[in-house]
């Protein structure tokens, strides 16, 4: 009766035992996953920044109605995308750039003076940088983790400056 009570115990601990290593196999597996995960959407949510920023100055040189409206200067030291608008008879100025870490929107009136920092945080990022040659607007965008976008738009109906 004592050996059989004694295999009783051996059979009870090793099913314990496996129990446990099926319970850390499962954690590992868990743990992994959600680390892979946790990865792929940071990635994701990344590339989807990258996007949005590219995206969201292509509509804005899109909304102009005509490409000689829209410039590329230097203002305040930053080179800015800017094109001007009528409403209700006042003339309105909207400039894209970047100033402390972030690419701006700013919409003022004509003849307000250009203040980088009033503008409107947009996107988070390292650089921007815009040329207007020929029509054809090239924009590179550098995010905050250092990977470049480039954005190239033919403008519509004239030349640009």
């Amino acid at each position: 009766m004592n050996q059989r009570r004694q295999r009783h115990q051996i059979d009870g601990l090793i099913t314990l035992v496996l129990f446990g290593v099926f319970a850390a196999c499962v954690l590992s597996v868990l743990l992994t996953g959600a680390k892979v995960y946790r990865e792929l959407t940071a990635e994701d949510r990344a590339a989807g920044d990258r996007r949005v920023c590219a995206q969201y100055i292509a509509t804005k040189v899109r909304q102009v109605p005509s490409g000689d409206a829209i410039k590329v200067e230097s203002e305040a030291g930053l080179d800015v995308l800017s094109y001007a608008e009528e409403i209700e008879g006042e003339q309105y100025i909207t400039r894209i750039y970047y100033s402390d870490g972030w690419i701006r929107e700013l919409f003022t009136f004509g003849e307000a003076e250009f203040f980088p920092e009033d503008g409107e945080r947009i996107a988070e990022a390292r650089g921007l940088s815009m040329e207007l040659e020929d029509g054809v607007l090239r924009v590179e965008i550098e995010d905050a983790d250092g990977i470049g976008t480039e954005l190239v738009l033919a403008l519509r109906g004239g030349a640009g400056t």
